[in-house]
């Protein structure tokens, strides 16, 4: 029977030692709270660091033995490795990185890379261990970027998910890490690969393709021969757990303790594990500004402000812990009397019964993060809720942000904009809390962890099977030895070939694409045939294919279909094309050639091209966008078309088109094997106007009205070479032919 494997750095569970004897107790972890309750259900097994070293052999055992019954498996860490993987290059690296504190906090240090890799590996050794073919393979955060990648190349088959429950920041900031690409890589092992929202899901694309050699469409990417998708999951958390907790007898007393202690002032709770991520000091600032502007407050409203433990030994960390202790005994040096104190701060981790209680009986919750992947406070807060009343002020930097839109939305770096929340909040009229809340209630009952984990898994099956379906398609194996006994079977053959991404790579210099002698030789080869007519149809000047091709037997078409050439022939232009059209566009192209460095203009006969594979990543394509919007009238007007291809835009007469010009060939003759090879857009026109029974096939990308892919040139080559062998050594027995 399949099973879920999840993976993670922390296990769902604290280990203690006490004296010779190890406890276990919830972990309070975002990711622990949301699937604790899940990976129990069916033949699931979770692995994960236990957060203590643990170093002799029989207390290993012992731990092993306890945390089996709980389908737990350990991944034992040295000192060291906590020191340099998990303290250096996760949180010393990644962390700062990906929340943009890159030049305050970054430290690239070359052994804590290097152990990051190594027990990365580790990782991957746990999991291998317990994997089998049909498995689900769940691997969470930022600081195992590495295992997917790890396990792929090990079990190529299997399904991976990866899941990042904090920010993916942009491109700018990601390519500061010296090993980037091999995160990259790492990540790209996985098959579905999410993130709490859309705006991650955005940077990572934009990475990935300005770093790596991909291929994107859309959402989903081509790397190493697998389509994998990258898509946003917002994680929710267990709702009901939290809409119990209030009607408990022990969560109702400490709720009546909090209610005595604040009975007359409006309570706003604020609850952060201790980082510089979430915005406390400015939290404060804002506190203290209200308390300035809005001396009517004192005595009215009180911040209880709770912040867990957290790398309090790391030099920053401590400095913050020691700001927020200066601040918030400044603040209440000044504005408390005493009846009354501002701010009441304790930095320990609280038993979810005095969380709960907090949650169900406060008037405001503040939860303003710098930034942050989702933050499930906020939502723990609405859950807490059960009567509909209460505020949520929220800041724009935390992904819960995009969902929870009825929440006082703000920037948590304008500390006038959370000051005047604090008033709106605490003024708010109890039916328009009640609107509010009511809607937030229903989005995190609708969107909580189950359905978080039904949408990833069953994203994670689609893909599968999207991978599956483009593997059938690959001309490989069964499939390429039944296209070539098909060709040796016929007698009358049409083989239409693209040029430039088909027979040959891309080259930056257009000039520099021509053909290399084996090309040379295995176009002899196809053309000596009687049997065959072998088309060149490009987009090339009729100057270029002359120039290479002139002394061959192909049938020669240049531009699209506007030029042929048949072998001992001169060239024919279709007629009824005009070019008087240039004069209006060409000039529009000029000015883009301008604003684009690197761009340059290709005038053939009946089109103009505007090439920038040469210029920068991303501006090349938003050029391409303005120019395509900056066109479309003006091209309808004159009977133009547009065509998008690998890096270039052409504009050219509508009457010239691939599939019209290989139609008319077709249509001469009564061919009994037909096949076409090309590799963009402007192919995509010839492989729709072929007949039922002909072979397409794009090369490059299986995106396409081809019924097959081939993945580069190199392929192409190979399966025409295949239809060269010789008479002797086809196969005498016939298979079944391919429609």
């Amino acid at each position: 029977m399949s099973k879920t494997i999840i993976v993670s750095n922390r296990l769902p569970v604290k280990i203690s030692k006490n004296e010779d004897e190890y406890t276990l107790s919830p972990s309070e972890g975002g990711l622990a709270t949301g699937l604790g309750s899940i990976y129990k259900k069916g033949n699931n097994l979770w692995i994960g660091w236990p957060g203590i070293e643990i170093t002799e052999g029989e207390d290993r055992d012992k731990v092993i033995n306890q945390l089996s019954e709980l389908k737990l498996q350990p991944v034992f860490l040295s000192q060291e490795e906590i020191n340099e993987y998990y303290e250096g290059f996760s949180n010393d690296v990644l962390w700062p990185v990906f929340h943009y504190y890159s030049s305050t906090y970054a430290y690239y240090k070359k052994s804590n890379w290097d152990c990051y890799r190594a027990v990365n590996n580790k990782f991957k050794d746990a999991i291998l261990k317990v994997a089998e073919p049909g498995d689900v393979i769940w691997i969470h955060d930022y600081q195992l970027l590495l295992v997917p990648g790890m396990v792929r190349n090990c079990m190529p088959d299997v399904s991976i998910g990866f899941f990042q429950h904090i920010p993916f920041p942009s491109y700018e900031m990601f390519r500061l890490i010296p090993w980037r690409d091999e995160l990259l890589k790492g990540i790209f092992g996985a098959d579905l690969i999410g993130f709490h929202t859309f705006d991650d899901v955005k940077h990572f694309l934009n990475t990935a393709a300005r770093l790596l050699p991909v291929t994107a469409s859309a959402n989903v990417i081509t790397y190493d021969e697998r389509s994998v998708v990258i898509e946003s999951f917002p994680m929710g958390i267990d709702d009901k757990k939290y809409a119990a907790l209030p009607l408990k007898n022990a969560v109702k007393v400490q709720a009546e303790l909090i209610k005595d202690n604040f009975k007359d002032c409006k309570l706003i709770i604020s609850i952060d594990r201790l980082d510089y991520s979430k915005g406390i000091l400015q939290r404060l600032q804002a506190f203290e500004l209200l308390l300035q502007q809005y001396p009517e407050y004192k005595g009215k409203i009180a911040l209880y402000m709770i912040v867990v433990p957290s790398r309090d030994s790391v030099p920053q960390y401590a400095h913050l812990r020691d700001e927020i202790d200066k601040r918030v005994g400044n603040i209440n040096s000044i504005y408390r009397t005493i009846e009354w104190n501002p701010i009441n701060y304790y930095y320990r981790s609280i038993p979810i019964e005095i969380l709960s209680a907090m949650y169900s009986v406060a008037d405001v919750c503040l939860v303003t993060p710098m930034r942050d992947g989702m933050n499930l406070v906020s939502k723990e807060f609405v859950a807490s809720r059960i009567n509909d009343d209460g505020v949520l002020i929220l800041s724009e930097m935390a992904g819960a942000s995009k969902e929870l839109i009825d929440a006082l939305i703000v920037n948590p770096n304008n500390a006038e904009e959370v000051c005047n929340a604090i008033i709106t909040a605490v003024n708010m009229p109890l039916d328009e809390q009640q609107v509010r809340m009511r809607a937030m209630r229903q989005i995190v009952a609708k969107f909580n962890v189950s359905h978080w984990v039904k949408i990833f898994m069953d994203k994670l099956k689609e893909v599968k099977q999207l991978q599956r379906s483009m593997q059938t398609r690959h001309v490989s194996g069964a499939t390429e030895q039944s296209i070539i006994n098909r060709y040796h079977n016929t007698n009358k053959r049409i083989i239409f070939l693209d040029y430039d991404g088909t027979l040959v790579g891309f080259r930056s210099n257009i000039q520099q694409a021509s053909p290399d002698q084996e090309l040379y030789d295995l176009l002899k080869e196809l053309t000596s045939d009687p049997a065959n007519e072998v088309v060149l149809i490009s987009g090339r000047k009729h100057e270029n294919l002359s120039e290479w091709f002139d002394d061959s037997k192909l049938y020669l078409i240049a531009e699209h279909g506007s030029w042929f050439k048949q072998e001992n022939t001169t060239w024919h232009k279709i007629s009824g094309l005009t070019d008087n059209w240039k004069h209006d566009i060409y000039p529009l192209l000029e000015t883009y050639v301008d604003r684009t460095p690197g761009s340059f203009i290709e005038e053939k006969s009946y089109s103009l091209v505007w090439h920038y594979r040469n210029a920068q990543k991303g501006l090349g394509e938003l050029r391409a966008n303005e120019l395509m919007n900056n066109l479309k009238y003006l091209a309808s007007d004159k009977g133009l078309q547009l065509l998008s291809g690998d890096k270039v835009l052409e504009i050219k007469n509508v009457e010239i088109n691939k599939g019209k010009a290989a139609l008319t060939l077709i249509d001469k003759n009564d061919y009994d094997f037909i096949i076409a090879f090309g590799d963009d857009y402007t192919d995509e026109d010839l492989f729709k106007a072929l007949p039922d029974g002909a072979i397409s096939v794009k090369v490059g990308s299986n995106f396409s009205a081809a019924k097959f892919y081939l993945r580069n040139p190199a392929e192409v080559r190979k399966l025409l070479t295949g239809f060269t062998r010789s008479q002797d050594s086809r196969i005498k027995n016939r298979e079944p032919l391919l429609s």
